[in-house]
């Protein structure tokens, strides 16, 4: 069972230094004080104090013992003298101020308090006394009170107590009632909320965490460590998990939100980090830094809003001035600069570059100016020749080869020539020149002589000549032809 807080630091039970008794009363039992009566005024007795409770004598000459109503009441132990009372000075207060319960304090108003004494007694018609849970007077102003049954509801007061004695106690105007926690509060954050959850502009948030505790828990929502903006964000709360909800999302619902869940003391906590973004912007000063043959160097600047996300890269494109139509060039590029190459000499292009983060491309672009890819200047010198000059008697750049072929099959027979003026070109089988014969056909294009032997027998092979001839003079190349 979880004890309600109080006050003051541990300790265990013990007899109460200072208690009260009614002005009628016998003598109590040892450890115990004397029940009072109804209806009767409590004053403690100034003539036997007990000598375990009997404060020290006092260093200051000035400092008022208490009076008859403020003595404390005869307890166990043997007696020990009385110091000699005194009147309370003017403006001493002699008793506790705000005792809470929960997680609150108690402020002194007395001077030169040794300690609190804290006592507490059952919320029931039979038992009237008060129990001391702490032996020694203690300084600070919280209090936990241990080992009390879960059910029970209780009373509960404390005491100041200086070098004159015990002050008039103070009590909570209400009981506590002692509640047992079956099961300690425990958060069950969902995986994917372990890191930081992104949201689009204008999306809902809807997440649901469950979680665990008895008796019911008690939940908290913050935002950066304040109450959260209730017209932005709703939260509903059940017996096993929590809802946070925001209808349309905006970048100022970024930030971490801190639930808690509570149980008389008992807390869990955990971390909800949203961050809500949108596409970037477009990015700044793009101009062209260089323009050479065909390459173009661009430069810009990031965007000005990313959106709130970091920019993963920029998209740049090129359109030429013919076709007016876009197209890539690159993808994603991580830095502010790039140089395009490979454009078409005469053409004028001009290029745009889009920014990128985890939400998209940016709407809008950055465009540059024309980019004009110029022709370089060549001038040529035509050298005057003389007829003469021009003139080459022929040579054969490509020879023949010996080929073998299959009876029935045509065959060519292919060669290379140069020469000015254009040579005559005379083939020859086995050193016999051949005429008009329909078994062959010779033709020269552009210098390449060919002769097409049309479905040779076994007397079309031996050995083919091809010999070409111009004024400056002749030149002739030979090859063997085997029909099988």
């Amino acid at each position: 069972p979880q004890p309600p807080a109080m006050t003051g630091k541990d300790a265990s039970p013990a007899p109460d230094p200072a208690p009260e008794g009614p002005k009628k009363e016998t003598a109590p039992s040892p450890g115990e004080e004397p029940a009072p009566a109804p209806g009767a005024e409590e004053a403690p007795s100034a003539e036997q104090p007990p000598a375990s409770e009997q404060p020290p004598a006092p260093t200051d000459e000035s400092s008022p013992a208490p009076t008859a109503e403020e003595t404390p009441t005869p307890a166990e132990g043997p007696p020990a003298p009385e110091p000699e009372p005194e009147k309370p000075k003017a403006g001493r207060q002699s008793r506790w101020r705000g005792l809470v319960g929960g997680d609150g304090q108690i402020l002194p108003d007395m001077e030169k308090v040794l300690g609190n004494m804290v006592s507490h007694k059952e919320l029931s018609w039979v038992s009237t006394d008060w129990k001391a849970v702490n032996e020694e007077p203690f300084l600070s102003t919280r209090y936990t009170i241990k080992d009390l049954s879960p059910g029970e509801k209780i009373h509960v007061r404390v005491k100041a107590v200086s070098a004159h004695g015990a002050s008039v106690p103070t009590t909570l105007e209400q009981p506590v009632l002692i509640q047992e926690i079956l099961q300690l509060p425990k958060i069950r954050m969902p995986r994917h909320l372990r890191q930081t959850y992104f949201r689009h502009v204008g999306d809902a948030v809807n997440i649901m965490i469950p979680f665990l505790g008895k008796p019911q828990p008690e939940v908290i929502w913050t935002k950066n460590g304040q109450p959260l903006n209730t017209s932005r964000v709703n939260t509903r709360n059940s017996q096993k998990d929590t809802i946070f909800f925001i209808r349309e999302a905006q970048r100022g619902d970024s930030g971490k939100y801190e639930l808690s869940v509570r149980i008389n003391g008992a807390e869990d906590k955990a971390i909800l980090d949203i961050q809500v973004i949108e596409p970037p912007g477009p990015p700044q000063n793009l101009k062209l830094v260089d323009v050479w043959a065909f390459n173009v160097a661009l430069e810009w600047s990031p965007p000005a809003d990313n959106g709130n996300s970091d920019i993963k890269g920029y998209l740049v494109q090129k359109s030429d001035k013919k076709s007016g139509k876009w197209f890539t060039v690159l993808d994603r590029c991580t830095r502010t600069s790039c140089t395009i190459s490979d454009l078409i000499i005469g053409n004028s292009y001009t290029f745009r570059v889009f920014a990128e983060n985890s939400c998209g491309m940016s709407e809008q672009a950055a465009v540059s100016g024309v980019a004009e890819i110029k022709k370089p200047k060549i001038s040529y010198q035509v050298e005057k020749l003389t007829q003469r000059e021009l003139m080459e008697p022929p040579k054969f750049t490509q020879p023949l080869t010996d080929r073998s072929t299959t009876r029935g099959y045509s065959t060519h027979l292919i060669c290379c020539v140069r020469g000015f003026p254009q040579p005559k070109i005379i083939w020859l089988k086995n050193q016999v020149e051949i005429r008009e014969d329909p078994k062959y056909i010779a033709l020269i294009e552009q210098g390449i002589c060919s002769l097409e032997i049309r479905k040779p027998g076994p007397f079309d092979g031996g050995v083919y000549t091809c010999k070409a001839v111009n004024p400056l003079g002749e030149a002739s190349v030979n090859c063997r032809l085997d029909v099988k």
